[in-house]
């Protein structure tokens, strides 16, 4: 009988952990046309970007920035200002996919070395 509550305990946890696996298609991630929306102050915000391999094109409220991209892996990489305007933009940010869906994912991110991070969600659109 021990035997038998052992091993429904193992399979029933198993069970849990395996419903819990994030799918992530970073892949699939890494170029393309994409939208961030969030908000500030209560206020819908949205900004526009699109990826290749080694360059983010970025628009937010009618402003275009570029950053260099260099990939960590196949859900993390950093991005860099390529024409930074004051200090705080000199500063590399460490992107982080966490999960992925059809034509979305969610991800984490912070200035490299911070430990405060943050979180959103980006929906491609081509």
């Amino acid at each position: 009988m021990k035997n038998k509550i052992n091993y429904i305990l193992f399979f029933s946890v198993f069970l849990l952990t395996a419903c819990y696996n994030q799918e992530r298609n970073c892949a699939d991630f890494k170029t393309g046309k994409f939208k961030f929306e969030h908000e500030i102050d209560g206020e819908k915000k949205v900004t526009y970007f699109e990826r290749d391999d080694k360059i983010e094109i970025e628009t937010y409220e009618g402003k275009t920035d570029t950053a260099s991209i260099r990939w960590i892996n196949d859900c993390e990489y950093i991005l860099e200002k390529i024409n930074p305007k004051n200090m705080q933009e000199q500063k590399a940010v460490h992107m982080k996919i966490l999960t992925t869906k059809e034509d979305s994912y969610t991800f984490e991110f912070s200035i490299v070395g911070d430990s405060n991070k943050q979180k959103g969600t980006v929906t491609k659109i081509n």
